[in-house]
C-alpha cells in the first residue's frame, strides 16, 4: 500500500471522527458549566447570586464554607455517613465476593437459579420496600440507629455486586485454579490469591458504585435514622440549610460541596481500575 494511499485512508478516518468529537466537547461544555456555577456560587451571596450567576466570586473565603459546616452539624454528619458507609462496603465485599466465586465455579442448575434470583433483585422499587423495611427495624429493636442502615445497605447492594463479580470471575482461566490446587491451595486460598487479585477491576466498579450510592442515600437514613443530630449522616442534615424565611444559597452550595469532596476523592482513587474494568468487558465482549 502506498504512502499516498494510507495518507488519503487516515485524513477520512479523521474526518469521519469529528462529529463524535463535536459531541463530545459538547457534553463535555454541559457538564462544566453547571459545575463551574455550583462551585462558584459556594463563595457567594444570594445577591451575587441571582445577580450575576455566571460570573467569578469577587472572592474566594471560606465564611459560606464555615457557616454550613457550623449550622448543619457537618462534622458529625460526614463521619456518622462515613462510619455507615464504609461498613457497609466491608460488608458488602465480603458477602459478594464469596458468593461470587461459588456462583462462577458452579454449572448446575441450581446455581443458574440462584445467580437469577440475584438478578431479580433489580426488580424491586426502592419505594416498595421502605414500610416493611421501617417494620422489620421497629421489630428489630433498631430503630433510629445506624446499625440497622449498616445492615440494610449491603442487602440492597449485593444484586447488582455479585452479578458484576461473577461475571469478571467466569474469565479467569480454570487451569490458575487447578495450578494452584496442585500446589495445595485450599478453596480459601484459591479465593484469596487468584480469584480477588484477578478481580481487582470489578471489585473497584463494585466499590465506586455502591459508594457513590451509600453515600448519597437519603430516604433510608431519613426514615429509619431520623434527624438527630447526632445519628443522622450528611444527606439528612444538608436539607437543614433550608429555611422558611429565606435561604442563603451560598451557604448551601458550599455545603453540599463539601459533601462532594468524599466522593471526588474515592472516584478519583478508583477510576483507573474502573476504567480498566470496562475496556476489558468491551474487549471480551
Amino acid at each position: 500500500m502506498s504512502k499516498s494511499h494510507v495518507s488519503k485512508s487516515h485524513a477520512k478516518f479523521g474526518r469521519s471522527w469529528w462529529p463524535a468529537h463535536i459531541l463530545v466537547w459538547g457534553y463535555a461544555v454541559l457538564l462544566a458549566v453547571p459545575l463551574y456555577y455550583f462551585v462558584a456560587s459556594s463563595f457567594k451571596s444570594n445577591d451575587a447570586i441571582f445577580g450575576s450567576p455566571l460570573a467569578p466570586p469577587a472572592s474566594l473565603g471560606l465564611d459560606n464554607f464555615t457557616t454550613a459546616f457550623r449550622t448543619a452539624g457537618l462534622g458529625t454528619a460526614v463521619v456518622n455517613s462515613a462510619l455507615v458507609t464504609v461498613v457497609a462496603l466491608a460488608l458488602t465485599l465480603g458477602l459478594a465476593i464469596p458468593a461470587a466465586f461459588a456462583l462462577a465455579r458452579s454449572e448446575g442448575r441450581a446455581a443458574s437459579v440462584i445467580e437469577k434470583v440475584f438478578s431479580l433483585g433489580f426488580l424491586i422499587p426502592t419505594f416498595a420496600a421502605l414500610f416493611p423495611t421501617f417494620l422489620l427495624a421497629a421489630a428489630a429493636g433498631l430503630f433510629h440507629t445506624r446499625t440497622f442502615m449498616v445492615l440494610l445497605l449491603p442487602a440492597t447492594a449485593l444484586p447488582l455486586s455479585v452479578v458484576i463479580l461473577v461475571q469478571f470471575m467466569r474469565t479467569i482461566p480454570k487451569e490458575m485454579e487447578e495450578a494452584a490446587r496442585m500446589d495445595g491451595a485450599s478453596t480459601f486460598a484459591v479465593l484469596r490469591h487468584v480469584y480477588t487479585p484477578m478481580c481487582l477491576p470489578g471489585i473497584a466498579t463494585v466499590l465506586l458504585l455502591n459508594f457513590l450510592s451509600f453515600w448519597n442515600e437519603y430516604l433510608y437514613s431519613l426514615v429509619l435514622i431520623g434527624p438527630d443530630p447526632d445519628l443522622r449522616t450528611v444527606q439528612v442534615a444538608l436539607p437543614t440549610l433550608k429555611s422558611v424565611t429565606g435561604t442563603d444559597y451560598g451557604v448551601l452550595t458550599a455545603g453540599t460541596v463539601l459533601t462532594l469532596v468524599p466522593v471526588w476523592l474515592v472516584y478519583t482513587v478508583l477510576q483507573k481500575r474502573m476504567q480498566t474494568a470496562l475496556v476489558s468487558g468491551a474487549v471480551k465482549m
